[in-house]
């Protein structure tokens, strides 16, 4: 979810959801070591239980980045084996090091050396001409010896020649029972599905036999499918009973941000599925996008683009359908 879930996306789905892990976009070890630190890593305190996801092949340069999201503070340290394009390829990281489980089962246990928090990896099924049952199951095995505490496992391969990226998360079929499978034969290690998950109720029957779910863009395009996270998987209210409460409780950080310098739109274009299906979504949409953008735009720009929405109450099962 890379230019995604940055600060502010996160900020806001943590006033959809007190109970989920979130994951920060990725970033390449290259970044964190040599970039601008306090702005590429710093995270608000609401945000926990936050994840840093890296990207990277070389054990010692993940080490140090995972020492250093430690010492930011987050919670966990996940490794992108996953993603399938073209400019991560080039950079020898992402879906491309399937091909080398062993140089990531290094990764892995030179992180684990590094820090005292969690350590995940994030894998697709295989790529290429890989059979996925041995690719996966081999590759599980080597990280798991590695230390790695969860496998997050894309139920798709990934084509690196021939699909694109939005391709490679369309074209390449689902195969929910295969990680099912791998969960089986390794019941001591956590395997978290994720891959075309649409729903909070999809969520929960896979939960039945899986250790975790991750959403990826049904979250951030609906987001507010995450007011039935904690009621329907984790048994306590949602933090707010409205969508719309929970956009007004981003009012205050819109006037702090702004404050800071921080264009609006940076921090409402990850909130225009708010209202998906509700009476006003698109004037709200279309409001947003139109003035969040102009020089000066501030918090009353989002009072008045909810203004438009009707307000309506929590219906779970509308939310997870």
């Amino acid at each position: 979810m890379m230019e995604w879930t940055d600060r502010h996306c996160r900020y806001f789905h943590r006033l959809l959801t007190r109970q989920a892990l979130i994951y920060t976009e990725m970033l390449t070890t290259g970044a964190v070591l040599h970039g601008d630190r306090a702005r590429l890593l710093r995270f608000d305190p609401s945000e926990h239980q936050v994840a840093l996801q890296l990207g990277g092949c070389e054990p010692r340069a993940l080490a140090q980045s995972a020492q250093i999201g430690e010492e930011f503070g987050y919670d966990e340290i996940n490794l992108n084996v996953g993603c399938p394009s073209d400019r991560v390829q080039e950079g020898r990281f992402g879906a491309c090091l399937m091909a080398e489980p062993l140089l990531v089962g290094d990764c892995v246990a030179a992180m684990k050396a590094a820090v005292a928090i969690p350590v995940t990896v994030k894998c697709r099924t295989g790529i290429d001409a890989q059979d996925p049952q041995s690719a996966l199951f081999g590759f599980t095995e080597i990280i798991k010896k590695a230390g790695a505490d969860a496998l997050i496992v894309h139920a798709r391969k990934a084509w690196l020649k021939g699909l694109s990226p939005r391709e490679n998360r369309e074209v390449p079929p689902l195969d929910y029972p295969l990680v099912r499978r791998l969960k089986a034969a390794h019941p001591d290690l956590q395997i978290i599905l994720n891959g075309g998950i649409g729903s909070v109720e999809q969520a929960a029957t896979e939960l039945a036999v899986l250790d975790g779910v991750m959403m990826g863009r049904a979250a951030y395009q609906e987001c507010r499918r995450l007011l039935a996270v904690d009621p329907l998987l984790f048994g306590v209210p949602a933090p707010f009973a409205t969508a719309r409460e929970a956009a007004l409780a981003l009012i205050p950080y819109i006037e702090r941000e702004v404050g800071n310098g921080v264009r609006l739109h940076a921090i409402t274009r990850h909130i225009l599925g708010l209202f998906q299906g509700v009476p006003g979504a698109r004037a709200f949409r279309r409001y947003l996008s139109t003035e969040a953008v102009k020089s000066g735009a501030g918090a009353q720009v989002m009072a008045d683009a909810l203004a438009v929405v009707m307000d309506r109450g929590v219906d779970l099962a509308h939310i997870a359908a």
